[in-house]
């Protein structure tokens, strides 16, 4: 080749040599049972991990049972989940040297909810498969929804172990990398954001104590999971509302994270509230990545109808991002990072069983 296209050259990230800038964002499957993966998840995250991204992030994952998004979503918060994933991973890697990360949420207000292809509307904390949400103040996500209670000292510290004992399973079952949800009006955006947020402690009001507990999180992961391995957090760059979340709030809070030795920041965006107006196009939050990547020296990681090899190219080559991430693009077509090397002239791994599909106008396109 005369050329190296940037989208597949690789980069280090603490412990993670990822081969090109291609990562798979994660995403929920709602087809666990009490927290544990099963074969659909095998299934699933098998044919992923053959798609030539450079990393794969597992969906959300509940740190606390109360903090899944619904009753069907992927939890860390006992052994048995744990040793679930744990059977899941073994069967992936035997076949795959993908790193794997896994992303650690907790659902705060937005939990309790039924299926996306059910409705995806809340359970009542009465009905089947319900139970009572929390959140950093008692204001609902949306006027017919329950309120959550709102969080005392002992909730948050009930959290607080959550997450570093979810961080600590991960560690014991070979997880390369912790991603922390801090974004799509979860428990840590909730935190974060002063339309969600309304508390009269020190973690409510100015921006660095609505931070406090996000942080908080930050340092027990951080101090959890193995210090060779990496942990990144997922923000929302703005609320896309009058009053919420800013970009210039997510450049604050990224170098607040910067400064406790986050290794990378994905930058996603709204969430909070359905009345949010999102002006959705291509690489629609590319800016609020590069907006971050301007103040920050860690990776940058954009995302958001990023669909075609040439725009994903461009991301990197021109600076907005460190990597880019793909979720519902990869869900549509696997094979994305194989197609994105042909067109580009880049090159991907494939597995030896999958060598004799190599078109033969790209005769460099697998190594």
């Amino acid at each position: 080749m005369t050329h190296q296209p940037k989208l597949f050259t690789p980069i280090q990230v603490r412990n993670l040599s990822l081969a090109n800038r291609i990562v798979i964002a994660p995403m929920c499957q709602y087809s666990a049972v009490d927290g544990c993966m099963n074969d659909w998840h095998q299934m699933h995250l098998g044919q992923l991990a053959q798609s030539g991204a450079a990393l794969l992030t597992i969906e959300s994952t509940a740190v606390v049972a109360d903090g899944r998004i619904s009753f069907a979503d992927v939890g860390l918060y006992d052994d048995a989940s744990a040793a679930a994933m744990g059977k899941t991973l073994e069967s992936v890697r035997r076949w795959s040297a993908t790193p794997i990360a896994v992303q650690l949420n907790h659902a705060g207000r937005k939990a309790s909810v039924q299926r996306p292809w059910q409705g995806g509307r809340q359970i009542a904390p009465d009905a089947a498969h319900g139970w009572q949400t929390v959140g950093p103040s008692a204001i609902a996500v949306r006027d017919d929804y329950v309120a959550p209670s709102a969080l005392d000292k002992a909730g948050l510290r009930q959290i607080r172990d959550g997450f570093a004992a979810a961080a600590r399973r991960a560690a014991s079952i070979g997880i390369d990398a912790v991603q922390i949800h801090a974004a799509h009006g979860y428990l840590l955006h909730q935190f974060l954001s002063p339309l969600s947020n309304q508390r009269g402690d020190e973690y409510g009001g100015s921006m660095a104590n609505r931070a406090r507990f996000p942080l908080e999180i930050f340092d027990v992961v951080r101090e959890a999971f193995p210090s060779e391995r990496a942990v990144s957090v997922r923000i929302s760059g703005t609320d896309w509302l009058e009053g919420g979340f800013t970009i210039d709030q997510a450049q604050a809070f990224s170098q607040m994270l910067e400064a406790r030795g986050v290794d990378v920041i994905h930058v996603s965006s709204g969430g909070l509230r359905p009345d949010q107006k999102i002006p959705v196009g291509p690489g629609y939050q590319v800016p609020l990545a590069r907006a971050v990547k301007d103040v920050v020296k860690v990776p940058v990681v954009a995302v958001g109808l990023i669909t075609e090899p040439a725009h994903a190219e461009a991301i990197i080559a021109n600076g907005d991002a460190d990597l880019i991430a793909l979720a519902r693009t990869v869900l549509y077509d696997p094979r994305w990072p194989w197609h994105a090397a042909a067109a580009l002239g880049g090159q991907v791994h494939a597995a030896s069983q999958y060598l004799r599909c190599q078109p033969a106008q790209y005769p460099e396109l697998f190594r």
